[in-house]
């Protein structure tokens, strides 16, 4: 007896998920479209082995033949959405085997099903929008209210020249110039700008961040802040320091230690707190938001420092800092100065010694300082706080028995589908 579509492909995408979830890196996210490509088949053959979910209509063969169409149709829309997801991952997933046997699998699957490559594509459950209750406007209650647990809070920092902390803690240093978005999502839109640095050495740094909340539901209509160098305001660009009213609580508030140079800003609806400062002749920025929040973004928002990291073409290499003369004692002086203010070879360091050597502003070190301590107050595991860096050559591999084991639940996938069609 064959098992039913639907828990034949849940079974088997079950089976991947448990096999590949503890060897995949933080940073390549093929889980999500594991989940993404269930939650789009959750309904496929409902009334497509053994009858009567969509029954009541039209003779029998003519419903067999009605559910296995919208069965393959729909299976092929599925997997289109799957493919979608598994090129927004590319960057993140670079070097990992498994995802690499994934995407194989899913070109298999495409071919042996004849599903066209261009065509529509499965779309995502709209979640319930039903009334909001009087914690809807305070993320982590709400959270706490629908799903019994707190949120996973993620942690993105951009400072210096500009270096970039990934929400997915991978640690890379930008020769970005210009206006380019850290991140983009269906609650937050956020935008720096990096011109070159006076006097340096082919430096830049972050003269402009541009924030945007967008209108959501009751809680907020759109609000917007801006900082620029020398002016880090303590209010929204209207001028108010909350926002969003709701039963006495606003969603948005603004507040700050240091007034023209800090600014903490707390978005209560998205469970966002989001620190704006500068140090030296450069802005910073430190976010940290719940893993939901980041992740809630479309195929066409695929541009986004703070998830991504920055693009490889404009990548730059921290461990290797601008050249300078051979009898040059910078060097040496920048190594010595960031050792007295920060753990020695980790991220952070590095970072104060390019920004030092390249500015050869001492003043620069500050970003990386602050950097760090915004780290260490916005992620809960302490030994997380601190990355060691990582060079190029050390991607991620999986076991081989692994990925032989994933390409053959994928197949089986293949499999299960044609013998249940052959059955009807």
């Amino acid at each position: 007896m064959a098992l039913p579509w639907k828990h034949g492909i849940h079974l088997t995408l079950l089976l991947v998920v448990l096999l590949i979830s503890p060897e995949v890196g933080a940073s390549c996210q093929i889980l999500r479209c594991n989940s993404d490509f269930v939650a789009a088949t959750l309904d496929l053959g409902t009334g497509a082995a053994g009858g009567g979910a969509l029954g009541g209509r039209g003779g029998a063969s003519g419903l067999a033949a009605l559910s296995r169409e919208a069965v393959n149709t729909g299976y092929c829309g599925a997997l289109r959405s799957y493919a979608t997801c598994t090129k927004r991952m590319a960057r993140a997933c670079r070097g990992d085997l498994a995802y690499h046997s994934a995407v194989q699998g899913i070109e298999d699957l495409l071919i042996q099903h004849h599903c066209p490559r261009a065509g529509p594509t499965a779309q995502p459950r709209p979640p319930p929008q039903g009334p909001l209750s009087g914690d809807g406007c305070l993320y982590e209650k709400s959270l706490l209210a629908r799903e019994g647990r707190a949120p996973e809070y993620l942690h993105c920092g951009v400072f210096g020249d500009p270096h970039v902390r990934t929400f997915n803690n991978d640690f890379q240093t930008c020769a970005v110039r210009g206006a380019w978005p850290l991140i983009d999502n269906e609650y937050l839109y956020v935008q720096a700008t990096s011109t070159p640095a006076r006097g340096g050495l082919r430096a830049t740094a972050l003269t402009k961040i541009t924030i945007i909340f967008k209108n959501w539901r009751q809680c907020v209509e759109q609000q917007l802040y801006q900082a620029e160098l020398d002016d880090v305001p303590a209010a929204f660009a209207d001028g108010s320091v909350a926002s969003g009213e709701r039963r006495g609580r606003h969603s948005l508030t603004v507040r700050t230690q240091n007034p023209g140079r800090h600014a903490e800003i707390r978005a209560a609806h998205i469970g966002t707190v989001l620190v704006v400062r500068q140090t030296g002749r450069s802005l910073g920025l430190s976010v940290r938001s719940p893993r939901g929040v980041v992740e809630a973004f479309g195929a066409e928002q695929d541009l986004q420092l703070c998830v991504w990291g920055c693009p490889a073409s404009q990548t730059l290499n921290t461990l290797r800092p601008p050249v300078l003369p051979p009898d040059s004692g910078t060097v040496a002086g920048a190594r010595a100065h960031c050792a007295a203010l920060l753990p020695a070879r980790g991220v952070y360091y590095q970072a104060c010694v390019f920004d030092l050597i390249a500015s050869g502003d001492l003043n620069s070190s500050a970003a990386a300082v602050s950097a760090l301590q915004d780290a260490a107050d916005m992620i809960a595991d302490a030994r997380s706080v601190h990355l060691r860096p990582l060079s190029a050559a050390g991607a991620r591999r999986a076991p081989l028995g692994l990925l032989s084991l994933l390409l053959l639940l994928l197949g089986m996938l293949g499999t299960l589908t044609r013998e249940l069609f052959d059955l009807r």
